[in-house]
């Protein structure tokens, strides 16, 4: 686990986090909608999907937090709200680099959101074709970031790309190489090294790990502790295996339904839940 104080200021905070699919109605969009207009997260009156209903939590540097729940619990949806793939109904987005934790990124410009992107924050998607090029080479996926990023100069592009996917484990002779010809676990590889391209603090990792044999998968979460141990960048890391969230994590949220059940030390979410779902999580792995 990783080395880190909650004496110290959080590096990134959450608060009261909404996110619908669907325009909402007077059932619905209530600060505590009654339990027979929502079913699940879908009002059944309208048919909005509540993917996001009051998410609250912060990240402190050099921590990471695992999002673990089932498909559908909104975990995904997180953190595309934080990447700003999408946009939010309600809610504070806060980063202690920026105007010292004042400004809330949600209200910004896309001009000034692009920026945060490129600089501040690294995402790694589940699906590699949201977060590569597969036409470009796997050097020039990086050089893209940084040149967002405001990196001009060829020299230093070239060394810190061909830096990063040594870190990786990319073979010199297929750096040039586009990913589209690079097998699930490499693809990964390219992102994450495509992600820390611009050293953010933050990285985001979506199921980074999910449909990968069980070898590379392995491969790929000790790539993550190697990342985390060594460079203490904080991570906020989705699964729905809560195996993979018990290996990498610090502190550990449960979704469902659009909400945040349970949220703790990693270690006293496992040896004793306290939400019913959370103990069914827990008990499938016994």
């Amino acid at each position: 686990m990783s080395d880190f104080s909650w004496n110290e200021t959080p590096i990134l905070s959450i608060k009261n986090l909404n996110k619908r699919f669907g325009p909402g109605c007077s059932a619905c969009l209530v600060p505590n909608p009654a339990s027979l207009v929502i079913d699940k997260n879908i009002c059944t009156m309208c048919g909005t999907v509540h993917a996001l209903r009051q998410v609250n939590f912060e990240v402190f540097p050099g921590e990471i937090v695992g999002i673990v729940g089932e498909s559908g619990s909104g975990k995904s949806t997180l953190l595309k709200c934080l990447y700003f793939d999408q946009n939010v109904d309600q809610g504070e987005f806060r980063l202690s680099s920026i105007e010292g934790g004042q400004a809330n990124l949600f209200g910004l410009s896309s001009q000034a959101k692009r920026q945060i992107r490129n600089t501040k924050l690294g995402m790694v998607y589940q699906n590699p074709l949201l977060g590569l090029r597969m036409d470009f080479s796997a050097m020039s996926n990086i050089a893209e970031k940084m040149i967002a990023a405001g990196v001009m100069r060829v020299a230093s592009i070239t060394q810190r790309a061909n830096s990063l996917l040594e870190y990786v484990h990319i073979a010199e002779r297929r750096r040039k190489e586009s990913p589209k010809n690079f097998s699930g676990g490499m693809q990964q590889r390219v992102q994450i090294a495509k992600a820390m391209s611009n050293n953010p603090p933050i990285l985001l990792l979506d199921e980074v790990s999910t449909g990968l044999d069980l070898s590379v998968q392995a491969k790929v979460l000790d790539l993550i502790k190697t990342i985390q141990r060594e460079s203490q960048v904080s991570m906020i890391v989705v699964s729905h295996d809560l195996g993979v969230i018990r290996m990498l994590a610090d502190r550990t949220m449960v979704m469902l339904n659009g909400e945040v059940v349970e949220s703790g030390l990693t270690d006293q979410i496992l040896e004793d839940p306290q939400h019913y779902y959370t103990q069914t999580l827990v008990h499938s792995l016994l």
